[in-house]
C-alpha cells in the first residue's frame, strides 16, 4: 500500500515538473518573440544601410549602378541569439525557425530528406542529424570538394523551398569560391597525402606529453611543471580541432580532454563560426557577449565593456573550459534533457591517470588538475581569440559590404592571419594556423594545405582578394582595439586587390 501511494505521488511530481518546464518554455518563448519583433524592426533598418552616417543622401546616376550594401549576411535577425543562456541547442532551434527548411535539409532553394542517408554518410551520421531542419548550403559547399555528393542529391530531393534563403552569401558558378573550389579539386589529385601521417603523430605525441607532465607535476608537486602540462593540454585541444572537422575518428575525442565537447564544437565552431564568421550567426561572437563584445555596434557595449574588457578579458579566457561544461550541466537541468554523452567523461581521464600513478597524493592531484585546466583554458583563449578574426581590419556585422557577396570573398574579408607559423606543421596545428585555407576548406587536413597555396594565391590575385598578415603581438593588440571599436567601416575590394598583387609579386 505504501509503495502504491509512493508511486502515485512520484507520478504526480514528475507530471507537475514536466508541466512546469513546458509552461516556463512557453513563457520564455513568448517573451523572446516580443523582444525579437522589436529587434527585427531595428535590424531591418540597419541591414540594408547603403551609406555611413553623415554621408550625402544625394545619389548620382553612376552611384545608383553600384550594388547595394548590407550590414550583415542575414535577412532576419537570428531567433534566440540574445537569449541570456546561449547554447548550441537554442542556436540550432533558431536556425530551424529562420531557415525555411520545413523540417528537412535545405540546400540553396531545394529541400531534401536525408534521414535514411544519415547512417551511411561517409563523414558520420552526426553531421546530418545535428542539422535537420536547417539550411545546410554553406556546410554542403565547404565540406564536399568532390562532386560525388552533389551528384547524389537528386535521389533525396523532396520539393522547392517556399521562402527565400535567410543568408545573403552566394555561390555563383564563376564566382570566387566555386572557381577556387574547382581548382582545389583538380590540385588534390596531385597532392601528396603522406604529410597527414605527421598530423596524427603530432596529436599522439601531445597526448603522451600531457600524461608525462601530469605525472611529473604530481610526483614533484611542481606547479611549474603544471604550467608545462597546461601548455600541452592546450596544444592537444587545438591540434585535435583539426580532426573534429573531418569524418568521425578517434583523435577528435582528444578535443574533450579539458571539458570542451567536440560534438558541441561541431555546431558552435564548424557550423556556426566557420560558415558565418564575424556575423550575427557566429556563436564565437555571441557566446562571449555581454562580457567581450567584438561587433562594432555602439548600442551593444558601453565604455566599461569597450575598455574594461582589456583587463578582465584574460579572466574570461581562464573560464572557457569549465564554463562550457557547467553550461551543459545547467542546460540539462533547465530543459529537462540530458545534454551529456559517454565522451563527456574524457576530461576525468587525466585526474584518474594522475591518481593511478600517485594514489597517495589526492589533495595535490585535485589542486594541480584544477590549475592545469584553468591555465590551459587561459592559453586557449589567448591564442584562439587572437587567431585571425577579431581585428579592426576584418569585416564584422555592422560594417558595410556588398549585398549578395560571394561566400569565399566574405570569408577572406573576415580574416587577418597570424604571421610566423608558416612552414611548421606543429605551430600551424597548435595555433589555428593557415587560417584562410582552413576556413575555405575545413575538412582538409592542415598538413596538405601548403600544397594548395599556389593555386589559392593565384585565384586570390585573379579576384582581387589578398591575404592580410599580422604579428602575434599585433594580433593581441588588435583584438583589444576591436573590442573598443564602434565605428563601422566599408569593404574596399580594390584595397584587397592591391594587397593581393603585392603579396604575389613578393613571392615572384
Amino acid at each position: 500500500m505504501d509503495e502504491l501511494v509512493f508511486n502515485i505521488h512520484k507520478k504526480r511530481f514528475i507530471g507537475a515538473k514536466t508541466l512546469w518546464i513546458s509552461l516556463r518554455r512557453w513563457v520564455n518563448h513568448n517573451q523572446h518573440i516580443m523582444k525579437l519583433a522589436a529587434k527585427q524592426t531595428a535590424y531591418k533598418r540597419n541591414v540594408m544601410a547603403e551609406s555611413f552616417e553623415g554621408k550625402s543622401s544625394h545619389v548620382s546616376a553612376n552611384q545608383a549602378a553600384v550594388p547595394s550594401y548590407a550590414t550583415d549576411i542575414t535577412h532576419r535577425y537570428p531567433t534566440f541569439r540574445d537569449e541570456p543562456f546561449k547554447t548550441v541547442h537554442n542556436w540550432l532551434d533558431g536556425k530551424r525557425y529562420d531557415d525555411g527548411a520545413e523540417g528537412l535539409w535545405r540546400i540553396n532553394d531545394d529541400l531534401y530528406d536525408l534521414e535514411d542517408f544519415a547512417h551511411t554518410h561517409p563523414g558520420g551520421a552526426e553531421w546530418i542529424q545535428l542539422t535537420k531542419g536547417t539550411d545546410i548550403t554553406e556546410a554542403f559547399e565547404t565540406h564536399h570538394i568532390s562532386r560525388r555528393a552533389e551528384l547524389m542529391l537528386p535521389k533525396f530531393y523532396v520539393r522547392r523551398a517556399t521562402q527565400p534563403r535567410n543568408c545573403r552569401l552566394t555561390f555563383h558558378e564563376h564566382g570566387f569560391y566555386r572557381t577556387l573550389k574547382q581548382r582545389i579539386r583538380e590540385q588534390l589529385g596531385r597532392v601528396n597525402p603522406a604529410p597527414k601521417v605527421r598530423s596524427r603523430q603530432i596529436v599522439d605525441g601531445l597526448i603522451v606529453c600531457v600524461m608525462l607532465t601530469a605525472y611529473l607535476a604530481v610526483r614533484l608537486e611542481s606547479f611549474a611543471i603544471g604550467i608545462v602540462c597546461a601548455i600541452c593540454v592546450n596544444a592537444t585541444v587545438i591540434a585535435a580541432h583539426n580532426f573534429l572537422h573531418q569524418r568521425d575518428n578517434w583523435r577528435m575525442y582528444a578535443f574533450n580532454i579539458a571539458f570542451l565537447s567536440y560534438r558541441e564544437w561541431r555546431v558552435s565552431h564548424a557550423i556556426s563560426h566557420h560558415l558565418f564568421p564575424n556575423s550575427v550567426l557566429d556563436m564565437e561572437i555571441s557566446s562571449f557577449e555581454p562580457f567581450l563584445c567584438y561587433l562594432p555596434w555602439a548600442d551593444l557595449k558601453n565604455s566599461f565593456q569597450r575598455y574594461g574588457s582589456w583587463f578582465y578579458g584574460p579572466f574570461i579566457y581562464g573560464s572557457i573550459f569549465l564554463s562550457e561544461y557547467l553550461k551543459r550541466l545547467m542546460d540539462s537541468f533547465s530543459q529537462g534533457k540530458n545534454r551529456f554523452h559517454l565522451d563527456d567523461l574524457i576530461p576525468f581521464l587525466l585526474p584518474a591517470f594522475m591518481y593511478a600513478t600517485n594514489p597517495e597524493r589526492i589533495g595535490v592531484i585535485f589542486q594541480l588538475w584544477l590549475f592545469v585546466v584553468l591555465m590551459a583554458s587561459f592559453f586557449f583563449g589567448l591564442i584562439g581569440l587572437s587567431a585571425g578574426h577579431h581585428h579592426p581590419k576584418a569585416l564584422h556585422s555592422g560594417d558595410l559590404f556588398p549585398n549578395d557577396m560571394d561566400f569565399g570573398l566574405y570569408q577572406m574579408a573576415t580574416i587577418v592571419e597570424r604571421r610566423g607559423v608558416e612552414g611548421s606543421l606543429l605551430k600551424v596545428l597548435t595555433t589555428f594556423g593557415d587560417h584562410y585555407l582552413h576556413h575555405l576548406f575545413p575538412t582538409l587536413d592542415h598538413a596538405i594545405l601548403p600544397q594548395l597555396n599556389d593555386v589559392f594565391l593565384a585565384t586570390c590575385e585573379e579576384f582581387g582578394a589578398g591575404k592580410r598578415l599580422s604579428s602575434w603581438f599585433s594580433q593581441y593588440i588588435a583584438q583589444n582595439l576591436q573590442l573598443a571599436r564602434v565605428q563601422p567601416k566599408q569593404y574596399q575590394p580594390e584595397m584587397m586587390a592591391n594587397r593581393g598583387k603585392t603579396k604575389h609579386n613578393q613571392r615572384a
